[in-house]
């Protein structure tokens, strides 16, 4: 709150009269406590002078007391005149600000037209600077905005409405309301603040906007010290928040500020948009002034955390604050209360993060093979993005060793610029980023979206622009494999909802094959051109039938994690990842290889499952395979570890309780057994579980064994549902394949089905080559159906 008596910028307001003063006293006394909860509170003497004509009968004189006290700290009086016009003048309160920091002056609503609306404030200064952008794959011409338009965009402006304060208008003909007022810049900048009560309620003229010239002190620069679980410096992720709530008067502002936070809701406790919070804004820096392009650091907007290294900062004004702070699923959620004092330029905190696993030590990397650096949520220069130092901070920040950054349709033509076939300088030994291809906003989208990895090349033969892409996904699965690439369907569940609904896993009601997930994949795997098949950011029932119904009809893709970010999700990065193994050190290929050959399981990074093996046949080796002349007993063994907290909150149980079509799909809370600390790991054989052991999911490393009956060819995988899925060991009976009738009949239907909604969106000169491999893989199944029926 500005001090009185440090130079006035306007003259006195106008005394209202012929009011009654005891409600606009009750008004004033609820302005006080709400001035004071938001750490802005009336001078000493301003406080004493209300507090004294609370004990006194309320008389016309009060009136004019009251406007005594309140008028110098109003940075504006609205007048509503009673056609509803609104007009505005600036008021007595000094324009002074923190840069990094909200300050709140007051307004004084003079109100003849007695109108109950909300009262709203605006500013082209407050402005988001970009727009949410939808694809055009046949519009190249979409412009980002300008420097220096971004330069003019510095603050940010709210009317405080939360309790002891009301919504709206109360329809009395004088009240006041609280204007916050956030800068991003220091200096002085000029604003134009506006005021209304709906559409058409401005006045005339732009007489309800006015030019207000602010001085804006600078923040204190807070310097992290950042110790990671070994005392190594490292990055982290921070939410620093001051603990009070804001919603932004501009509707665009609110839709932008309603934060995805499904993993960093129950870590972090902040409620979140899928259980109807709407907005967040007592997080510093304020996510809505955060431009990537021109920032010292590359904060993200859609973000309520930062990343910062040990030995950089954040401008924060003076003030007490919650720093929550972490560094991905494997390590604990901590907080600590921190008090920035006044008078100082620079203050140093340190912070020492703590792990409740550490895969790596344990010979398990993570992964997540669907990153973006632009489009979705990210700043709207869709043909700009982000650079990869952005993207890098997101791997190191969240402890991902491994994170491929995919060009797609919005992003294409300039992301491809960053492409070399190799990784990326920003590269180190324990962290690694590379750039490659999803096949997104391309012609053969509608058949599936295809994640290349490993490319040395990103243009199909033969094209200039994307339009001239193939229109469905084998050719470009042959072209990339060619090279040494690995190729998988991308959110695999999109367009596999069951035709009717159903809960089941697997189903064998019909996918509707409507969707941009693992549609085509119908068919391709029979051309043995899968390499993995993606999981984790879909409904796991959507995703898991599918794979299960073709591993049930002897093919073998392999299971790989994915968080499309920040497209399905955009929280962070590896929410859905994959943990693998290598022989040698941390690279690339390594990676690619693990995932190809399976020796790898997927998790949402709170339940693991390793070493997972069948009579010491350890997952990913020897092709996963066993061999037995008959019938045969097999052991299976893992080290399985998770983490939950030890009481399940009110968060924690409304996930739980959520569908599984509703997002978040994976994730450990789904997985708790009732409400105590445990979770279920279960033996799944042939899509089935025929066995389960729990585990209490207090971080330990935790022996499983079972003992089972193989009495014809199967395969068998470990599961904690939905939060983490090995791939599976393949043991073969007697010489015969892998054939449940009852999937390869779901697949030879599923075939005809993805014809039918994916034909129309192949091209004339494409479709007879689409058409014979279409019906190559009904043969593989007829003659796979047929063969399991000899059985």
């Amino acid at each position: 709150m500005p001090k009185t008596g440090l130079g006035a910028t306007a003259a006195a307001l106008p005394v209202i009269t012929n009011i009654d003063p005891q409600p606009l006293l009750a008004q004033a006394l609820r302005l006080q406590q709400a001035l004071s909860f938001l750490g802005s509170s009336l001078a000493e003497s301003d406080a004493n002078r209300l507090k004294a004509l609370q004990q006194q009968p309320p008389t016309a004189a009060t009136i004019a007391q009251i406007q005594a006290i309140l008028d110098p700290y109003c940075l504006a009086m609205v007048t509503i005149n009673p056609e509803a016009r609104v007009t505005v003048q600036r008021g007595p309160a000094p324009a002074r600000l923190m840069q990094g920091g909200w300050t709140s002056f007051l307004v004084k609503v003079h109100n003849e037209a007695h109108a109950t609306a909300e009262l709203q404030v605006d500013s082209p200064n407050a402005q988001f600077p970009f727009q949410r952008f939808e694809w055009n794959p046949n519009d190249q011409k979409e412009k980002a905005i300008s420097a220096g338009q971004v330069a003019q965009r510095f603050l940010e402006v709210q009317l405080y409405k939360n309790r002891p304060l009301l919504p709206s208008l109360s329809g009395l003909l004088l009240e006041y309301a609280v204007v916050q007022v956030y800068s991003k810049d220091r200096g002085q900048r000029e604003a134009q603040i506006g005021f209304n009560i709906g559409q058409g309620s401005q006045d005339i003229g732009f007489r309800n906007v006015m030019p207000v010239l602010f001085t804006i002190a600078p923040a204190v620069k807070v310097v992290l010290r950042v110790r990671d679980h070994d005392g190594t410096p490292t990055m982290a992720s921070f939410v620093i928040a001051d603990g009070i709530q804001r919603t932004s008067a501009n509707p665009a502002d609110r839709s932008r500020a309603d934060f995805r936070l499904t993993g960093y809701a129950r870590e972090f406790n902040i409620d979140n948009a899928y259980l109807g919070q709407k907005s967040l804004t007592g997080i510093y820096p304020l996510p809505s002034r955060r431009v990537a392009e021109t920032d010292e650091y590359p904060d993200f907007y859609f973000h309520p955390q930062v990343y910062r290294a040990d030995g950089e900062h954040v401008f924060l004004p003076p003030g007490t604050y919650t720093v929550t702070y972490t560094r991905g699923p494997e390590y604990l959620i901590q907080a600590k209360q921190v008090t920035i004092p006044e008078g100082v330029d620079s203050t140093t905190i340190s912070f020492d993060l703590t792990r409740w696993i550490h895969l790596a030590s344990l010979g398990f990397h993570s992964a997540d093979h669907h990153i973006h650096a632009a489009g979705c949520s990210h700043y709207e220069m869709p043909q700009e993005g982000v650079n990869p130092q952005a993207m890098w901070r997101q791997i190191l920040g969240e402890d991902l060793n491994i994170g491929s950054s995919l060009a797609w349709g919005p992003s294409w033509y300039h992301q491809k610029t960053f492409f070399t076939g190799k990784d990326e300088s920003l590269s180190n030994t324990r962290n690694r980023l590379r750039n490659d291809v999803e096949i997104s906003g391309f012609p053969s989208s509608d058949s599936g979206h295809l994640v290349l990895l490993r490319l040395k090349e990103d243009d199909y033969p033969g094209t200039k622009k994307i339009q001239d892409w193939p229109t469905w996904t084998l050719p470009i699965m042959q072209w990339a494999k060619a090279q040494g690439g690995a190729v998988g369907y991308a959110h695999s569940g999109w367009g596999l909802e069951p035709v009717t609904p159903t809960k089941a896993l697997p189903y064998y009601e019909m996918p509707k094959m409507d969707g941009i997930g693992a549609n085509e994949f119908i068919v391709t795997v029979t051309q043995n051109v899968v390499d993995f098949y993606s999981a984790g950011d879909t409904p796991p029932t959507w995703e898991l039938t599918m794979w299960y119904h073709s591993l049930n009809s002897g093919f073998r893709p392999k299971l790989s994690g994915e968080t499309d970010f920040p497209c399905i999700f955009d929280e962070r990065v590896g929410l859905a990842r994959s943990y693998f193994k290598t022989d040698g050190p941390l690279s690339y290929d390594g990676f690619v290889e693990a995932i190809k050959k399976g020796r790898a399981y997927v998790s949402e990074g709170h339940a693991h499952l390793m070493n997972f093996a069948v009579n010491g046949q350890e997952v990913g080796i020897n092709n996963s395979q066993l061999t037995f002349t008959g019938r045969q007993t097999v052991t299976i063994s893992a080290t399985a570890a998770a983490y939950l907290p030890e009481r399940q909150d009110s968060l924690g149980a409304a996930i739980a309780r959520r569908d599984p079509t509703q997002q978040p799909y994976w994730h450990i809370e789904r997985a708790r057994v009732g409400t105590s600390r445990k979770v279920a790991v279960e033996l799944i054989v042939n899509g089935f579980p025929v066995d389960t052991a729990e585990i209490v999911a207090d971080g330990k490393l935790t022996d499983v064994r079972f003992s089972y009956p193989i009495s014809r060819s199967s395969w068998v995988a470990l599961r904690v549902y939905p939060g983490a899925h090995t791939n599976p060991v393949f043991i073969e009976i007697g010489g015969k394949p892998i054939a449940e009738p009852k999937s390869i009949d779901w697949c030879l239907k599923a075939v005809d089905q993805c014809w039918r909604q994916k034909a129309k969106h192949i091209s004339a000169i494409e479709k007879p080559a689409a058409e014979k491999a279409y019906e190559a893989a009904r043969q593989v199944y007829r003659q796979r159906l047929q063969a399991a029926g000899q059985k």
